[in-house]
C-alpha cells in the first residue's frame, strides 16, 4: 500500500501550486520548492490509514483529520462513526485517502461532508476502483481530482470489487470486532 500510494501521490500532486524556498546545502545556497498551501489529509477509516502517512511524507507539511465510515452490509450505504473534519474548510485543499472505491457510497458521503464545509480543491486517491463506483462518484462530483492505480470492471451482489483485492482494512489490521 505504501509503495502504490507514493506513486499515486506524486501523480496527483504534480499540479498543485508551489512556492520557492531557500535551501542551504553544504556547498552553496540554492532555491527549492514546497507546496504553496498545507493540505488537509483525510484518511477514510480504517483502510485509509495505510495511505495517510505516505501522503504526508510526500507532501511534507499537512494537517491530518480522521473520518470514520463503515458500510451497512444490508443497505450498502455508509454510516459515519467518527467525524474529525474541521467545521470550516474554505480555501483548503483536502486529500481524501480511500483505498477501495467499490459502490462509491462511502466516497460520495465523504465528498459531501468535505464540500459542505467549503473545501476549494478536493483530491482523491484510491488504489483500486470498480467502474460502477467511478461512474457514481464522477457523476456526482465532476470537479474533483481522482487518481486511481487500477480499475476493475464490476461489483458482485455484495457490492465488492471483482476481481478485487478483498477488504483493504481487514488486510492491514485484521477483521474488525464491531
Amino acid at each position: 500500500m505504501d509503495e502504490i500510494t507514493t506513486f499515486l501521490a506524486y501523480e496527483a500532486f504534480g499540479g498543485l501550486s508551489v512556492t520557492s524556498v531557500p535551501i542551504t546545502t553544504p556547498v552553496a545556497p540554492t532555491q527549492g520548492v514546497q507546496l504553496a498551501e498545507v493540505p488537509v489529509v483525510v484518511p477514510i477509516l480504517r483502510a485509509g490509514l495505510g495511505m495517510a502517512a505516505t501522503v504526508q511524507r510526500v507532501v511534507g507539511a499537512s494537517r491530518l483529520c480522521l473520518l470514520g465510515l463503515r458500510r451497512n452490509e444490508t443497505t450498502l450505504e455508509p454510516e459515519t462513526y467518527l467525524n474529525g473534519l474541521p467545521a470550516d474548510l474554505r480555501g483548503e485543499t483536502v486529500v481524501l485517502c480511500d483505498p477501495m472505491l467499490a459502490t462509491g457510497g462511502s466516497l460520495c458521503h465523504a465528498l459531501s461532508l468535505v464540500e459542505e464545509r467549503g473545501a476549494t480543491s478536493i483530491v482523491v486517491l484510491c488504489l483500486l476502483a470498480a467502474v460502477p463506483g467511478l461512474e457514481r462518484v464522477m457523476t456526482a462530483f465532476p470537479t474533483i481530482s481522482l487518481t486511481v492505480a487500477a480499475i476493475d470492471p464490476e461489483l458482485n451482489d455484495h457490492g465488492y470489487i471483482v476481481p478485487g483485492l478483498g477488504d483493504a482494512g481487514d488486510r492491514q489490521f485484521g477483521a474488525p470486532v464491531w
